[in-house]
């Protein structure tokens, strides 16, 4: 879903995410602030909210019939649908994700996202610390 070429993609105008001891967030609030920038006429915009060298989460909404096209990220990635409906093919499978929904996969395994309505979900990617 991810990698770090995404934070790179995707400059904006708000707080920077958290690397701190502890963070907090509003996901609704973060919801509708996406929705609010000039990028979301794309009918995607993402937020990294937390940012380690072994770890990532990352606000993504989707628009409906957006469409991440096949990738796949190094470290190990979970998918937590907080609202909408997303389709996730993963594994030669399909995975139909609803708020409350939570998926997980391995590191390197290839998928593709498409929501189904518009949706917002909580990316979380891990990697191993180096060293």
């Amino acid at each position: 879903m991810s990698d770090s070429s995404h934070d790179e993609s995707h400059h904006r105008p708000h707080t920077p995410p958290t690397a701190g001891p502890f963070g907090e967030f509003d996901i609704p609030a973060e919801i509708e602030r996406l929705h609010a920038e000039t990028t979301w006429a794309k009918g995607q915009n993402a937020r990294t909210l937390v940012k380690y060298d072994d770890l990532r989460v990352v606000l993504i909404a989707m628009a409906a019939k957006a469409h991440m096209a096949d990738h796949k990220a190094d470290g190990r990635v979970s998918v937590h649908v907080v609202s909408g409906h997303i389709r996730l093919r993963a594994s030669e499978r399909t995975f139909s994700l609803r708020p409350g929904g939570l998926l997980v996969l391995d590191h390197g395994v290839r998928h593709d996202v498409e929501a189904l309505e518009d949706s917002a979900f909580l990316l979380t990617i891990s990697w191993p610390r180096k060293g």
